[in-house]
């Protein structure tokens, strides 16, 4: 349920609630809004909605108590109406603002990620992304270089100042991906891997969840419904492509899914054309499609030599063919209301 304070409530009164939500053993989460703050209050069960509601309401500073439906509560629209922005570093994303992040899929070397990140940059990027771990179908694939790794991403954030958002695979991993990342990304295939969500969700930075292959709208919220719950409200959606029959494309980049999750959840979204493409021609198109249905921003894979990657060579641009795809993400973009 959410308690709607008053119009220019005390930091008292906001207190109050929260000692009583707390005395009732529920969890809570506070958003403050310019005009409003917002109480949302976790845990209570069914049975026990209605005279809790009555119980908070008489209590000093609260307008009203109002229910939630959804299974996904404090990232729902029924929470907070009104779309967000989440900062990756300086970088806006949502909210009228929109980012391209991009870089290589995997982190090779120091000279790779200072001269991708520099590019990148140039072009227009506001993130840096490269995988330090990497999951991969094939235990015989590249892994990733992990710690090495880390220390050429921040060589190449150092370099050419853009955020850095790496993806986290496993809890043993955070420690130290949290000395380098400003986002933390979990992975399609960690979607559902509720202790990783709930860690990343109390680790303090701002989280990007991609949708897994297989999954629902409704399970990819509810995924995002763990990390809010863990403690932070700053998380990315990231629809990346679901498998279908169509062996054409690597994946269908479900713009559909997109817009129904947009409808009903106030979190940023944004779409990775580039695992959905498979092949580095069919990315501007979906890119495009994108920005015109609605996502907040991209994530696109970008390598210096494409030929010679150790992962997804086939389907990252060169840094020239990112350039001339960034002048059109802009005219779309500001054609569609979008602030780059």
């Amino acid at each position: 349920m959410i308690i709607i304070m008053v119009p220019q409530t005390t930091d008292e009164h906001v207190e109050g609630v929260v000692a009583r939500l707390d005395e009732l053993g529920y969890g809570h989460h506070i958003s403050r809004g310019v005009e409003r703050t917002l109480i949302g209050a976790i845990g209570a069960p069914e049975g026990e909605k209605e005279m809790v509601a009555e119980q908070l309401s008489v209590l000093p500073g609260v307008e009203r108590v109002v229910p939630i439906l959804k299974s996904y509560k404090l990232i729902s629209r029924e929470h907070n109406p009104r779309p967000v922005t989440v900062h990756i570093g300086d970088a806006p994303v949502g909210g009228g603002h929109f980012a391209v992040v991009a870089g290589p899929c995997s982190v090779e070397s120091r000279e790779q990620m200072v001269q991708t990140a520099t590019a990148v940059k140039e072009a227009g990027a506001v993130g840096l992304r490269g995988g330090a771990y990497k999951p991969r179908t094939s235990p015989y694939s590249f892994q990733g270089l992990g710690p090495e790794g880390l220390e050429y991403l921040a060589a190449a954030r150092e370099a050419s100042g853009l955020p850095v958002i790496t993806e986290v695979m496993d809890v043993r991993q955070l420690e130290g991906i949290l000395e380098v990342a400003d986002c933390l990304q979990i992975g399609a295939r960690n979607m559902q891997n509720y202790d990783l969500l709930k860690e990343a969700g109390a680790a303090g930075k701002p989280v990007m969840l991609k949708r897994g292959f297989a999954s629902t709208v409704e399970e990819w919220l509810k995924a995002a419904e763990y990390i809010a719950s863990s403690g932070t409200l700053d998380v990315i959606l990231c629809e990346r492509g679901i498998r279908t029959f169509e062996p054409t494309t690597r994946f269908m980049l479900d713009l559909g899914g997109l817009a129904a999750a947009r409808r009903e959840t106030f979190l940023p979204i944004v779409a990775d054309p580039s695992h959905a493409a498979g092949v580095s021609s069919l990315v501007p198109s979906l890119a495009l499609a994108a920005v015109a249905g609605g996502a907040d921003g991209l994530l696109i894979e970008v390598h210096p030599r494409p030929d010679q990657a150790l992962s997804d060579g086939p389907q990252s641009l060169t840094p020239a063919l990112f350039a001339e795809l960034m002048k059109r993400i802009r005219q779309v973009a500001e054609a569609v209301g979008m602030q780059m």
